[in-house]
């Protein structure tokens, strides 16, 4: 499966039995799967069907599926409601026997709400259940374009991941390089700090190794480096395979700061805390652009 994305739209339309509708599809980014539907009264079944292909096309997504139909107008009978009429006429006389109102005309009247009744065809229920198939099939049809959509999302974001991973693993190499010189600018400062204390003859030899412990557990970043260099090969892994990658990414970004912070924390010189620096500033890059994948 390649690299999808969480936003997008998608379309289906479709006629039956005097019925017409339109479905509307969208996604937006969400931690997990949210599909939301909205149709027109006495179609509630669509609600299941459209969770149930949700849920068999996408993993991630805040998804608002919509349907739209209208009916033709059923061709039966139309008949006057009188008792409707005659509140209206009653309503109406005070204001025509003071001047303040025209007398009604009987264009005006009809158009009243509720005084003209137009007689509904009852639908058949084998009727009713072909259309709301057909539309549940204008529901797959609309999703299927939307997961298009987010492919071709994932399609563009890609190699915008994958030149971040590229960047992250040459800032590992340069970090690498520069923890080198750490041991000898630590010792310096050994060496100074140890001329600070002869000063003070007292318990020197357990000051002196108390310094030299802590010294050395800030010269040594080699497991920091190693556990990057281990992230972003599982990084390429996941941006390269089959299987939904966002979940995973998620998890592997927090990871990948976890490191480049202790790396910053054990910086000893300024060169190392610069590059420890822009990784972490390229890392939050790559958080940003994982919060819209799949």
């Amino acid at each position: 499966m390649a690299l999808s994305g969480m936003t997008g739209f998608g379309r289906g339309d479709g006629a039956l039995g005097g019925w017409s509708w339109t479905v509307e599809a969208r996604s937006v980014n969400g931690r997990g799967l949210e599909p939301r539907f909205r149709g027109p009264p006495g179609f509630d079944g669509l609600d299941r069907v459209t969770r149930e292909a949700a849920q068999a096309r996408f993993q991630r997504g805040q998804l608002t599926i919509g349907l739209t139909a209208k009916r033709a107008e059923a061709a039966g009978a139309v008949h006057i409601n009188t008792q409707v009429l005659e509140r209206y006429l009653e309503a109406a006389a005070p204001y025509v026997q003071d001047g303040r109102a025209a007398p009604p005309t009987a264009d005006g009247l009809l158009a009243l709400r509720g005084v003209l009744d137009a007689g509904d065809e009852t639908e058949d229920p084998e009727a009713r259940a072909a259309v709301e198939a057909a539309m549940g099939a204008s529901i797959v049809v609309a999703l299927d374009a939307l997961k298009a959509a987010r492919l071709d999302e994932g399609a563009a974001l890609a190699p915008v991941l994958t030149g971040l991973v590229d960047r992250i693993e040459t800032l590992i190499a340069d970090a690498a390089r520069e923890a080198e010189t750490q041991p000898a600018v630590l010792r310096d400062r050994f060496v100074k700090r140890i001329a600070d204390l002869l000063a003070d003859h007292a318990n020197l030899e357990e000051r002196i190794v108390q310094e030299a412990a802590i010294m050395a557990s800030k010269a040594d970043v080699r497991e920091e480096l190693d556990r990057l260099v281990s992230h972003v090969d599982a990084a390429r892994t996941l941006l390269t395979g089959d299987a939904v990658a966002g979940r995973r990414l998620d998890f592997l970004v927090q990871e990948f700061m976890r490191e480049a912070n202790t790396l910053c924390s054990k910086s000893a010189t300024t060169a190392l805390t610069a590059i420890g620096l822009e990784l972490k500033a390229t890392i939050d890059q790559l958080r940003e652009q994982v919060q819209n994948v799949e």
